[in-house]
């Protein structure tokens, strides 16, 4: 195999319970991750020497990203050195709590697995993952998932939204490390994390029981992203939340005619993608 193409989507939180802080500094959460068919593709081509090139300017200027990380991480977990050219398709926004970077350092250790015939399995894939980020072992096998523990924790569950999803990302950049030292909550009263009322389809339970922790400071900061949230309900949302410490904020919508009408609202001034279920 001389080249190999792949595709590797985002995520959003259905829900995000901030449970306690950690001996280790992180905080143990409770969410559920969502696949999302907004994808970023990665070329993979032989090569004299790793190299790594991208069509975003942002990532393109920073001296780490989660590309080389995950190529370094897979290097010391085999022994071997990969002499490959990686290029990365940037489709999903970056700091957008999508998870894009996570989902992009996935697909370079799945990617490595299979065009060098390493033969890892999913399992043996995730240690290396997690030390790329807290949320990269669910991308390895992105299915929707209840998530615990820093995120790592991963149990598979039948959920299928089945209604379409608008992605609003209005480019803020929020400091995950700021969210969490921002948080008020008295963790050890915090409630667990109800994602059952999910299976109901009952979206007035769904709106009373599922919330993301980071909402209110973020909103406090940046009113903005609270006002997407408002103007998705406004627009017919049947349920919106803030996706991990933000910014993007998510509507699932009762079809794909509301869902379209409420794209226009946002379009030119922000980020808008609609994954149909």
């Amino acid at each position: 195999m001389e080249k190999l193409e792949i595709k590797t989507p985002c995520k959003i939180n259905l829900g995000l319970k901030v449970i306690r802080k950690r001996p280790d500094g992180y905080h143990d959460i409770e969410t559920i991750f969502y696949p999302v068919n907004l994808f970023d593709k990665l070329t993979f081509e032989l090569s004299g020497s790793f190299s790594f090139d991208t069509n975003n300017s942002i990532i393109k200027s920073e001296n780490t990203n989660s590309v080389s990380a995950a190529l370094r991480k897979l290097e010391e977990l085999t022994g071997k050195k990969f002499l490959v050219k990686v290029y990365l398709e940037k489709n999903i926004p970056i700091g957008a709590g999508l998870g894009g970077g996570s989902s992009d350092g996935a697909a370079v250790l799945k990617g490595l697995n299979e065009f060098f015939n390493l033969g890892l399995t999913v399992d043996e894939l995730k240690p290396a993952a997690l030390e790329i980020g807290s949320d990269t072992p669910f991308f390895i096998k992105p299915e929707s998932c209840f998530a615990e523990s820093r995120g790592e924790v991963l149990k598979p569950i039948e959920l299928k939204i089945g209604y379409p999803i608008l992605i609003v990302n209005p480019g803020i950049h929020v400091s995950t490390k700021w969210a969490y030292e921002s948080l008020t909550i008295d963790f050890k009263e915090n409630n667990h994390l109800d994602y059952e009322c999910l299976f109901s389809k009952d979206w007035d339970k769904i709106k009373n029981h599922l919330k993301n922790d980071f909402e209110e400071v973020v909103f406090m900061k940046y009113p903005e992203i609270k006002n997407i949230k408002g103007k998705l309900y406004e627009s017919g949302a049947l349920f919106s939340l803030m996706t991990g410490s933000g910014s993007t904020v998510f509507g699932v919508f009762p079809d794909v005619t509301s869902a379209q009408k409420a794209k226009l609202k946002f379009q030119g001034r922000y980020f808008t993608f609609i994954d149909i279920q």
